[in-house]
C-alpha cells in the first residue's frame, strides 16, 4: 500500500494536488484529521480492503489539532513501522503570492479571527506546519506557478517517477526575486559574464542562440558546467541510496533569465542521461513551460 500525504499553507495548491492523484487513481480524502490515519491504514491493509485503497492521498493541514501536529513526527515513526509505502509532498508559496491568492479568492484563512490579521495567521501557519514541513520528501514552491503548471508538476515529479527512482528537477531563478524555498541545492552563478551588459544580448534569454554563444566562448562558462558536474555527479547518487526520492537543484544569477537558465539547460540535459525523471524549470521565464528530459 502506498500512502501520499499532502500538506502546505493554505492557498499553496494542496486541493489542486489532491485532484491531480484523484485523477491518477488515488483515493483521496481532503482534510484528514491525523488521528484517523492509523484507523485508515489498517483498513486499507486487511486482507478486505478492496484495490482502490492500495493508493491513497490524505491531505493534513493547519485545521487539524495544533497537538497532534506538533507530535507528527512520532506518528510519522508509526506509520513506517508498518511497512507502508509513504511519501509527504509539502506545498508553500511566498507570503506575498499566498496573500494575494486570498485577496484574490475572499477566502478566509482558517486561522485568521478578530484578534489575528490574515497576514500573521500565514505566518502562524508556517510555523504550526514545521513539522510536516522538516518530514516532507518533496517540497514544492507554487509562487508564481498557474495551476495548470502545478498539475503537470505533481504529475511529472510524484507519478511519473518509478519506485525507487530519484526525480531530479534542475531550476533557474533571480537572487533579485529570491532564492526558491523548495531548493535542495543552490549554486550561485552571478560571477559568470552577464550577458545582459551587452545590449544587443538583453532582450534574449538563456534559451536562445546568441546568449548561448556568448557564454560558451567564456571559459569560465565550461568551468563551472564542469565543477558542478562533477559534484552532482560523485553526491547524487549517494542521496539516492539513502532513500532520497526528490532532488531540488536551484541555479541561481542576478535576474533569472540568462546564465542560470543556460547552466540549468546543460545540466538538465546531462543528467537525463543517468535518471528517467529529470525536469528542467525557469521561474522567471513564466511563459516557457517546465521540460522533462
Amino acid at each position: 500500500m502506498k500512502l501520499i500525504i499532502v500538506s502546505g499553507r493554505s492557498g499553496s495548491g494542496k486541493s489542486t494536488a489532491l485532484h491531480v492523484l484523484e485523477d491518477l487513481g488515488y483515493y483521496c480524502i481532503d482534510n484528514l484529521p491525523i488521528g484517523l490515519l492509523f484507523p485508515l491504514t489498517r483498513e486499507a491493509t486487511t486482507h478486505a480492503a478492496p484495490d482502490r485503497l492500495n493508493k491513497i492521498a490524505v491531505s493534513i493541514d493547519a485545521r487539524n489539532l495544533s497537538d497532534e501536529i506538533a507530535h507528527f513526527e512520532s506518528i510519522y515513526e508509526r506509520l513506517t513501522d508498518t511497512g507502508l509505502t509513504l511519501e509527504i509532498l509539502y506545498l508553500d508559496a511566498s507570503d506575498q503570492s499566498l496573500l494575494q491568492r486570498f485577496h484574490a479568492t475572499r477566502r478566509k484563512h482558517p486561522l485568521s479571527s478578530d484578534k489575528r490579521s490574515l497576514r500573521e495567521a500565514i505566518s502562524h501557519e508556517k510555523s504550526l506546519l514545521e513539522p510536516l514541513a522538516k518530514l516532507a520528501d518533496l517540497h514544492i514552491d507554487t509562487t508564481g506557478l498557474s495551476m495548470y503548471e502545478l498539475r503537470d508538476m505533481v504529475k511529472q515529479r510524484i507519478v511519473g517517477r518509478k519506485e525507487q527512482e530519484m526525480a531530479l528537477l534542475f531550476q533557474s531563478f533571480g537572487y533579485k526575486h529570491g532564492v526558491p524555498v523548495d531548493s535542495d541545492y543552490v549554486f550561485d552563478v552571478r560571477c559568470l559574464p552577464n550577458p545582459y551588459w551587452d545590449t544587443s544580448l538583453r532582450q534574449f534569454t538563456g534559451l536562445d542562440q546568441p546568449v548561448i554563444d556568448f557564454l560558451e566562448k567564456e571559459e569560465m562558462t565550461g568551468r563551472m558546467i564542469s565543477d558542478l558536474t562533477a559534484m552532482l555527479d560523485a553526491w547524487l547518487p549517494a542521496f539516492g541510496k539513502s532513500n532520497r526520492s526528490y532532488m531540488t537543484i536551484s541555479i541561481g544569477c542576478t535576474g533569472g533569465q540568462h546564465r542560470s537558465v543556460y547552466i540549468s539547460e546543460r545540466l538538465g540535459r546531462h543528467f537525463a542521461s543517468q535518471y528517467n525523471n529529470v525536469q528542467i524549470r525557469h521561474t522567471e521565464l513564466p511563459h516557457i513551460k517546465p521540460t522533462e528530459s
